[in-house]
Order: C-alpha cells, then sequence, then structure tokens
C-alpha cells in the first residue's frame, strides 16, 4: 500500500507539472482567439488521493459554471520543478525518484526502445542482472518484437562486427567474445535473437548474443567442405528459453542437426529417394525458415528442397527461375516465400522481388527498386548479396568502384538508402562482405 501511495503521488505531481507546462506555453496564442475560450463544462481534474478501493482511485471531478478558471488567475506549477542542469537537460528529481516502486522497474525498463540497451546495462550491476531475470523474461515476452537488425561483416576486419539498426538509421559497433584469431568467422543464420557464426578456419560453429555478448561453442564436427554448407536455424518453441535446433547440409545430402537442449549433433535419417543428388545447392543465398521447416534453394533443376525440423520429413519441388535474373535470394515475410534477384536486360540492372504461387509453383513478380535508383547502375557489372532474408532485407550491391546498400521493406514495399558503415572516429568507409537479420532480444541466451 505504500508503494501505492508513492506512485499515486508521483503520478499526481508529473501530470499536473506537464499540464501546467504545456497551458503556460500556449496560454499567449489560446487568449488571443475568441475560439479558444476555456469552457468550464470541459474542465476536470485528476484527484489520486488516498481513498478506498470500492470508490476507485481514479475520480474525476468536474468544474462548476461559476468557478470559471481564467488564464490570469491560473496558479502556478507546484512547488517541486524538475531541475535543469547547465546543459538545459532535465534533472528527475532525487527526492521523488528514489521512492520508485522495485516491482516497476522491470516493467519500464523492458520497453525502453532496444538502441538504448548498451547504455542502461552500464548504470549499475542491479540493472546489468536483469538480463539473468526469470521475471524481467517475462516482461521482454509482453512487449512486441521490434523490427529486425543486420549483424554484418567487413572486408577490412572479419573477426568483428557491426549492426544496422533499421529504425534509428544508424550502425553499432559491439564488443563482441574472442573469436579464434586467424579465422574466418561468417554470420550464417538467426533465430529467436541468437545469431549462428560459421568458422571456416577451425571447422566449427558459435552461437552468440550480438547485445549481451552471450556466446557459446558448439561441439565441433567433421565435414568434408566447410565452405559449402548451407545451414539452417528454429527455435524449439516460442523463445531460447525451450531450445533451440541447427542444421547443416552438404551438396552430397550429408546432413545434421544441433540440439541446444541436449548439446549434441545427430544424423536423423538420410535423404529419400524424392530428392535428386548432388544437391546443387545455391550458398549465395540463406536459408529461410517458416515456423519449424527450413527452404533450400537448389539448381539443376531449379526450385526448392524442405526439411521438417520436427517431423523429420524432406520434400522436393521444381520451381523454374524467371528468365534474364542472377544472384538469387530466398526470403521470407508472413510465411510467404519470397525471391530477390537482379534482372538484367542489355545495359540495364534492376533489383526484382518475386513471390512463390504455391497453387502453380511460380515466381510471380510483385515489386522492382525504382528506376531512379536504378539508374546507378546502368551500364555495370553488378553483383548483390541479400544480408537478411526475414521481413527486411538488406541488399549489398557492388561493382569494381560501388558498393551500395538498400534497404527493403518486403510489406510496405518500400526501398530505402542506407548509410555507410564507418568505424568510430574514423572516416574511411567499411565494404560490407555479408552478413545476416536478427531480432533483437535482451535476454535470449546461447
Amino acid at each position: 500500500m505504500e508503494s501505492l501511495a508513492m506512485l499515486r503521488q508521483l503520478t499526481s505531481h508529473i501530470h499536473l507539472h506537464v499540464l501546467w507546462e504545456i497551458y503556460d506555453a500556449d496560454s499567449a496564442a489560446r487568449s488571443s482567439s475568441s475560439s479558444a475560450r476555456l469552457n468550464p463544462e470541459r474542465w476536470c481534474f485528476i484527484s489520486l488521493d488516498s481513498g478506498s478501493n470500492s470508490e476507485g482511485h481514479y475520480k474525476m471531478i468536474k468544474g462548476v459554471k461559476s468557478e470559471v478558471l481564467k488564464p490570469s488567475e491560473a496558479k502556478g506549477p507546484p512547488s517541486k520543478k524538475a531541475r535543469r542542469d547547465k546543459n538545459h537537460e532535465i534533472v528527475m528529481d532525487e527526492h521523488i525518484w528514489k521512492e520508485f516502486p522495485e516491482d516497476l522497474f522491470e516493467v519500464v525498463i523492458a520497453r525502453l526502445p532496444v538502441a538504448t540497451f548498451f547504455r542502461f546495462r552500464s548504470v549499475c550491476r542491479k540493472w546489468n542482472s536483469l538480463l539473468s531475470s526469470h521475471s524481467f523474461s517475462q516482461q521482454c515476452a509482453q512487449v512486441q518484437q521490434p523490427c529486425p537488425w543486420f549483424y554484418t561483416i567487413t572486408h577490412e576486419n572479419t573477426n568483428s562486427g557491426a549492426m544496422y539498426n533499421p529504425l534509428l538509421k544508424k550502425w553499432h559497433h559491439p564488443l563482441m567474445p574472442a573469436f579464434p584469431a586467424k579465422g574466418i568467422v561468417l554470420p550464417v543464420t538467426s533465430a529467436g535473437g541468437l545469431v549462428c557464426f560459421l568458422d571456416i578456419g577451425h571447422r566449427n560453429f558459435f552461437v552468440c548474443n550480438p547485445l549481451t555478448q552471450s556466446f557459446k561453442a558448439l561441439p565441433s564436427r567433421s565435414v568434408r567442405d566447410w565452405s559449402r554448407l548451407a545451414v539452417g536455424m528454429t527455435l524449439t518453441a516460442e523463445s531460447t528459453e525451450n531450445g533451440y535446433k541447427i542444421m547443416w547440409l552438404e551438396a552430397n545430402g550429408d546432413y545434421e542437426v544441433y540440439d541446444s537442449v541436449s548439446n549434441s549433433w545427430t544424423r536423423p535419417g538420410s535423404l529419400p529417394s524424392c530428392v535428386k543428388l548432388p544437391l546443387d545447392l545455391n550458398f549465395r543465398s540463406q536459408t529461410v525458415s517458416v515456423g519449424r521447416v527450413l527452404y533450400f534453394m537448389r539448381s539443376n533443376p531449379d526450385g526448392l528442397v524442405t526439411y521438417n525440423m520436427e517431423s523429420h520429413v524432406w520434400r522436393q519441388f521444381s520451381i523454374p527461375l524467371p528468365p534474364h535474373s542472377n544472384d538469387h535470394t530466398l526470403a521470407e515475410c508472413c510465411g510467404r516465400i519470397m525471391l530477390v534477384g537482379l534482372l538484367t536486360k542489355n545495359a540495364a540492372t534492376c533489383v526484382c522481388i518475386w513471390e512463390l504461387q504455391k497453387m502453380t509453383l511460380l515466381w510471380k513478380e510483385v515489386d522492382r527498386m525504382p528506376n531512379m535508383m536504378c539508374l546507378e547502375f546502368y551500364g555495370k557489372q553488378v553483383r548483390m548479396t541479400s544480408l537478411g532474408n526475414k521481413d527486411l532485407l538488406l541488399l549489398s550491391l557492388r561493382s569494381k568502384q560501388m558498393n551500395r546498400l538498400v534497404l527493403y521493406d518486403i510489406s510496405n514495399k518500400k526501398w530505402t538508402k542506407v548509410p555507410g558503415c564507418m568505424l568510430p572516429r574514423g572516416r574511411k568507409r567499411q565494404w560490407i562482405a555479408c552478413g545476416t537479420s536478427f531480432v533483437p532480444c535482451r535476454t535470449a541466451s546461447a
């Protein structure tokens, strides 16, 4: 009850202070307009005084006609005002906020923008320890998932990454766990806020949360050609608390599935005869996951190969690619399977988006890059790589003297140029080599 009383007092102080500043800032403009005269019948005040629960905590008191509140008669703001420092920044009143109920900290912090996460961790040990709190995880689960971010690797430094936040249009450069010094560690897939890395040099897999640096090295495997692997990742349930699974697939049909619960690799079986071998997999295209099903892109014949991580069922679909197109990449949006590629005709090059028609098993064009953005590619030998393939696409378009990043929103069909990636205190623009998208999650643990 004491915490509730403090919360009432705090809310009352904030509401009155905000109402006064709004009224005081606009009083001159309103007083000069006849249409802005105050109507006493429309004035009401919020009362947070203590009372019985049956009466409720919020009472609306209507003003009386004979007591008209005029601007000249308005009382001043509450005596306790928010202080301002030398930089004109509002400083919270210590006497009020030090009594803020602790059970509301997690509710508020769970709803902070993801970009503030890097700062709030360094406030104190108590706030940093919230990451391992089960109650904090429950609060975060109630918040709507943010839009995907992108974890990328640059040509200049393959052992440190850069994260792009599409909402703020800003690059972040987090401190990552110590990967092998002389290895080539590439992000290949993600699920539930975790990113799976493939170390080609040391032949190993790593799983990491780029926000919290939660890190895990998976049991080593013996794969013939680590540079020719297709890797997919799914969640066992709705969050990483119930585990996740990772699968790698070779062109000869060999594959294994990792289960985070048992921390082991297994071979559930072999490919059925309906899947033609060898698998001419498109390793430029990342694996797409819809629920528990993984989609792999293949050639000869052109089409898709799917694998259900729960039922262990394989399926193959023969789907011809659109003519005059290349650099294809699979994508997914709200359960729809999409295809991204370059459409080249004569000297003109354009990025096109197709959607798979499940009834006819054909690709149907649904959008293409605006002509004004395509003019830059005219007459050039352009190659494209898609960094991420879920809801948002970060497309890397490059030639000998050009490297452009374009963001495409599948749902809204919106094309946006992405600012160049530069290191802190640096002026040199970094060339993006590869990357993947992930949904930032404060509580996902490897």
